[in-house]
């Protein structure tokens, strides 16, 4: 588990968190996050996080579904359990048509609920930190990584200057891990004291 070190700023208003985004992007301090109490459109290009690509996983999963079932179908009717069926085709193509599709959309629809939640690290058991007691009520949270070359007060102060209502400094996980609720990790006391 890798700490790292986090200035923290809290906003009331995503009138005032559209513009400190773009100048905490533009300074070139390293944005980790911006936690929200409701989806904000525009948001991400203002943070300049690209598109996703879960399209293009569901059309792989969907494709797979596709291959399993017309391979699967075509074992069965082919060449483990051939049955004529007066005079009919084995390989009969348009009448595997409601199995196939239906494989497809069950692969496409489970294997992007899966990968989804793997990227939004949503899993049960997933323990992440929470930099705001009320980021997810009233409060727009957002965390700056801090490293070995910036400086704690010039960043507070910076975040002070955009219009945060809070800040501070935290010690965090920087990605989730698996961990009970009911148990501090050590640098959550640093944080609390």
């Amino acid at each position: 588990m890798a700490i790292k070190k986090f200035a923290v700023a809290a906003y009331d208003d995503e009138e005032v968190l559209f513009p400190a985004v773009s100048k905490v992007r533009h300074s070139g301090y390293k944005m980790h996050d911006v936690y929200t109490p409701f989806p904000v459109h525009g948001l991400d290009e203002a943070m300049g996080l690209k598109g996703t690509d879960l399209h293009i996983a569901g059309f792989i999963y969907g494709l797979c579904g596709t291959s399993t079932a017309v391979g699967f179908i075509s074992w069965i009717y082919c060449s483990d359990w051939p049955i004529n069926y007066g005079g009919k085709p084995h390989f009969a193509l348009p009448a595997w048509i409601p199995v196939t599709f239906e494989l497809t959309v069950l692969f496409a629809a489970v294997g992007m609920v899966l990968t989804f939640c793997y990227l939004n690290q949503i899993m049960p058991g997933v323990k992440k930190h929470v930099f705001h007691p009320r980021q997810s009520d009233d409060l727009f949270v957002m965390a700056i990584e801090l490293n070995d070359h910036t400086s704690e007060a010039e960043v507070i102060a910076f975040l002070k200057s955009t219009g945060a209502k809070e800040t501070s400094v935290q010690l965090a996980e920087d990605s989730w891990w698996y961990g009970r609720w009911d148990k501090k990790e050590p640098y959550e006391a640093l944080n609390a004291g």
